[in-house]
């Protein structure tokens, strides 16, 4: 049962009736999730997608991206998901990049996802909830699911370092199928009788498998939520009894401001991942709703989750907890060599759960991943107990709101503009986001452009989350003595 499908298919056989899918007043039972799915591989099948076609996806949390990822996998292809805020220039690259056959994107989109299949060259389908239902009428159900290989890439997630473009992480199904297992019997201990909120993004690996894979494979029901509102997120709760919830820091923050009296008593498990959850919004959060918020740490390239704070074991506030099982973790200093205890190392990984390597990158797969361990970038330490803590980032990656900002791809939008002959980006402070993206410009001799010019240039060319709120313009860089710019010294002016 290597294939990451088979959860789907032999839950829906176990407890057809049962509730798999809730979204607002629709109730889609497990026996009409796996048909559907079934005819999607049809469908996709119709369409000439083969075994190891990608497949992508850019929708918002809707019951169809469900049906969607699970017939590709059904149909032996590979799920490119994607973020929907992509403009057509970043869908154009993921498309390209993947060498995606088709692309499946929300009827409601502006249309950036069109523009950037048409200019890839990508067929690219509109889904509209009857028009696809329709569409699904159409095909009958194929039987099983194709044969696949543990070691048989099953989604392509694209990441990327601060050196360049996304890149995709090759996540196998056996990978997948680990992550899924272990959060499902020794992390969340998920059972059919739990009811779980699904807001954070599907496209995203910590709603895609801690919140979508293990749900389903366990037969607990899963709530959709499009968009992270909190009011809309305290009314799902309360409506259908929830049970877990997962999301970022930034969320946690806004349910805790949230003015809201809604009854959560059904709440049993939070978790929080993406970012470092602040420990007085921790502690803010369980004293109101009265529920255990519980962290670990992941990566995309980790399937995603690496480390957590166990439900049967003592929990630490502003720990990322112990390794799951089968999980092997390092702190090694700038030679690969362990650290000495209680000393600062970067974090490294081996397991079941590392990443394939990167889509067609032998080079940074090999820089990634030595010995067998991937090195995270992210800087951390152990304590007596065994219990890890992330200090620092050793990359410039930036982290604004639980998404992923990657300063290299800003920096070159920003020097597409003709008046700017230097660029760095970075991340500051922000109270409730964690980080804000933001940026120093040095204008080319005798151009002119405003800080707000600038930051409207950007804002066209990549998604909401990415551009830089805060510009600024300066007279030079500071520099190191190769000349590379350095940032660790690049502040915001103040006011």
């Amino acid at each position: 049962m290597a294939n990451l499908a088979e959860f789907l298919v032999e839950t829906a056989r176990r407890q057809p009736a049962r509730p798999a899918l809730r979204f607002g007043d629709r109730v889609i039972t497990y026996a009409e999730l796996e048909e559907a799915s079934a005819r999607a591989a049809t469908l996709l099948r119709a369409e000439g997608v083969r075994p190891g076609h990608r497949v992508a996806l850019m929708l918002p949390n809707v019951p169809q991206f469900v049906i969607l990822y699970y017939g590709a996998l059904r149909a032996g292809a590979v799920v490119v998901p994607m973020n929907p805020l992509l403009k057509a220039r970043e869908t154009a690259y993921h498309l390209t990049d993947s060498g995606a056959e088709l692309l499946w994107e929300w009827h409601q989109a502006p249309g950036e996802g069109a523009q950037g299949a048409a200019d890839a060259g990508v067929r690219h389908f509109a889904v509209e909830p009857a028009a696809f239902a329709g569409l699904l009428a159409g095909h009958e159900p194929l039987a099983g699911t194709a044969p696949t290989d543990g070691d048989d890439v099953a989604v392509l997630l694209y990441t990327s370092g601060t050196t360049g473009r996304p890149k995709g992480a090759a996540l196998t199904h056996a990978g997948l199928r680990h992550n899924t297992e272990v959060n499902m019997t020794e992390v969340q201990r998920m059972t059919p009788d739990d009811v779980v909120v699904g807001c954070l993004p599907l496209f995203h690996i910590f709603g895609q498998i801690c919140t979508m894979s293990v749900a389903l494979g366990s037969g607990a029901s899963l709530t959709l939520i499009p968009r992270f509102e909190p009011q809309a997120v305290l009314d799902a709760i309360a409506r259908d009894g929830a049970t877990v919830f997962e999301g970022v820091p930034t969320m946690y923050a806004a349910l805790l401001q949230h003015p809201s009296e809604a009854d959560v008593s059904s709440l049993r498990m939070c978790i929080s991942g993406g970012a470092s959850l602040p420990v007085e919004i921790l502690h803010g959060f369980e004293r109101r709703f009265g529920c255990a918020v519980l962290e670990g740490f992941g990566m995309s390239e980790t399937s995603p989750v690496v480390t957590f704070n166990h439900p049967d074991r003592p929990r630490k506030a502003g720990s990322i907890g112990t390794p799951i099982k089968d999980v092997e973790v390092r702190l090694l200093d700038d030679k690969g060599q362990d650290v000495a205890p209680g000393e600062i190392g970067e974090l490294a990984v081996r397991g079941p759960n590392v990443m394939k390597g990167y889509w067609n990158r032998p080079e940074e797969t090999a820089e990634t991943i030595q010995d067998g361990w991937l090195r995270s970038g992210d800087l951390a330490r152990q304590d007596e107990d065994g219990y890890f803590y992330i200090v620092d980032r050793k990359k410039d990656l930036i982290i604004r709101g639980g998404y992923n900002v990657y300063p290299r791809e800003i920096e070159e939008v920003l020097h597409e503009h003709p008046a700017v002959a230097l660029a760095a980006v970075v991340g500051t402070a922000h109270p409730s986001l964690g980080e804000e993206i933001a940026a120093a410009v040095v204008l080319r001799p005798g151009a002119e452009a405003t800080p707000d010019e600038l930051r409207e240039f950007v804002k066209e060319r990549v998604a909401a989350y990415k551009y830089p709120r805060e510009v600024w313009l300066v007279e030079q860089l500071p520099t190191g003595p190769s000349g590379k710019i350095l940032k660790r010294e690049i502040t915001a002016p103040a006011g």
